[in-house]
């Protein structure tokens, strides 16, 4: 089974994030910048939040606020679940699916070494999955 440090490590994406005072415009510029759906938000070293496109849609967009008047920390989720890089992708895929969420923080130490996303999980399942059946398909041949 593939663990969440084997799947940082083929990832290989440099951690991206916010900090609570930046504006939520900065935020939402980042994750286009980058194509991605979501950043830490990070006091210092120290995880305080996560702030996503559905935060944004909920806090900003739909109580008619402005993104560039609007500072992360008024909208980011500070309960933020977290993954391990012990564990496995498919735990990562159930505490997802659980807690509906689409984005998990690594944290190893009380330090955050990365992000991943349920677009990742299912990737690494589907390289799996693709690797175990051309393995049975090599010995029904042989």
């Amino acid at each position: 089974m593939t663990t969440i440090r084997q799947l940082l490590a083929e990832k290989n994406r440099e951690l991206l994030s916010i900090g609570p005072n930046d504006t939520v415009f900065n935020a939402i510029e980042t994750m286009s910048k980058n194509n991605i759906g979501a950043l830490v938000v990070l006091d210092g070293d120290r995880l305080v939040g996560i702030i996503s496109e559905r935060d944004y849609a909920r806090n900003v967009i739909l109580k008619g606020r402005s993104s560039q008047k609007t500072v992360v920390n008024e909208i980011m989720s500070t309960r933020v679940i977290c993954a391990r890089p012990e564990q496995t992708v498919e735990e990562c895929m159930a505490v997802m699916t659980e807690k509906t969420v689409r984005h998990l923080p690594v944290l190893e130490k009380k330090q955050v070494i990365g992000m991943i996303s349920i677009g990742d999980l299912v990737k690494s399942i589907i390289s799996g999955q693709k690797f175990l059946i051309e393995q049975l398909e090599h010995y029904i041949s042989s």
